[in-house]
């Protein structure tokens, strides 16, 4: 079996760029304002990845992780377009990740589950399904209301860019951007779907959970009750959520996983656009450092990072 078969490689998009990861490394290419692409490659730990092992556990910490490198990412993709160089503190870093992580628990998670109590203080299956519905409601109408921003737009096109490069990889294709070219935006195993099925599972285990405990009295101990049982269990949400995507992604020739995929990948029509030859170009090189192959037409600056 060719060694690019047995390798699991992701990423996402970034300010004018793409940030990749294979087993071994983060890579993040970035065409500068000058039309110059640059990118850095940073050597993984073998080290810490115990906790990326394990299933339903698993999930919760790579979702973390993600947010810690993602927001690490798109500082350096801003700054290289730009021609900056700054950079986040560990303490800037991880209060952005916090502040990240509170807005969208609270927008998505918190405020559709107190609005719907509220509703319906008598009626927990009612209260239930209201609060499915603001959940999806409020995360479609998020997506599309910022897929109208321009600079949300271009990072779309490369979302688009870093998936078609991935399908080249995974077809044991050699990576050019004309090879890119023709494969879809969409990828089982996006962000984009992930969200989506948090958002579904989150429902059916909140649900759940909610038949099976007590009532309290008043309306200000139900909100505490089940605002605290939504944020405890979330990283419950998330193992699921991932180990549901891991094994549909690997198994979309079965009709009924493809179908249970499709809503993700639907969705996926707002976050990912079709990109041009210089956006599947940057997509290229990150996927390529990423591997560790030798690049020619762009400029690493891994060094100058460290520095």
């Amino acid at each position: 079996m060719n060694e690019k078969k047995v390798k699991n490689v992701g990423g996402q998009a970034v300010i004018e760029g793409v940030m990749m990861k294979s087993p071994d490394r983060i890579a993040t290419a970035v065409r500068r304002s000058n039309g110059e692409i640059v990118y850095k490659v940073k050597e993984l730990s073998k080290n810490n990845k115990f906790l990326s092992k394990i299933p339903f556990i698993r999930g919760g910490f790579i979702l973390i992780e993600s947010l810690f490198v993602g927001i690490k990412e798109l500082t350096f993709s801003a700054n290289q377009f730009e021609e900056e160089e700054e950079d986040l503190s560990d303490f800037q870093l991880a209060l952005t990740v916090f502040v990240s992580m509170s807005l969208g628990v609270g927008l998505f998670i918190l405020l559709p589950s107190f609005i719907s109590n509220f509703i319906f203080q008598n009626s927990l299956s009612s209260a239930n399904i209201l609060e499915a519905i603001l959940r999806m409601i409020f995360f479609i109408v998020y997506i599309k209301l910022i897929s109208f921003s321009k600079d949300i737009k271009r990072v779309f096109q490369y979302h688009g860019a870093e998936h078609k490069s991935i399908y080249t990889f995974e077809n044991n294709e050699k990576l050019t951007k004309e090879n890119a070219k023709k494969y879809t935006t969409l990828h089982p195993r996006c962000g984009t779907s992930f969200l989506l099925i948090v958002m579904i599972i989150s429902i059916i285990i909140y649900s759940l959970v909610d038949i099976f405990l007590p009532t309290p009295d008043t309306l200000l101990m139900k909100q505490v009750m089940k605002l605290s049982t939504r944020i405890l269990l979330l990283p419950f949400v998330a193992g699921a959520s991932y180990e549901f995507q891991k094994y549909t992604s690997r198994h979309l020739k079965n009709p009924i996983i493809r179908l249970l995929a499709a809503p993700g990948l639907k969705l996926q029509n707002i976050t990912t656009k079709e990109p041009d030859f210089d956006q599947l170009e940057v997509g290229v090189v990150a996927l390529r450092a990423a591997l560790g192959e030798t690049i020619e037409n762009a400029k690493d600056i891994t060094e100058e990072e460290l520095q």
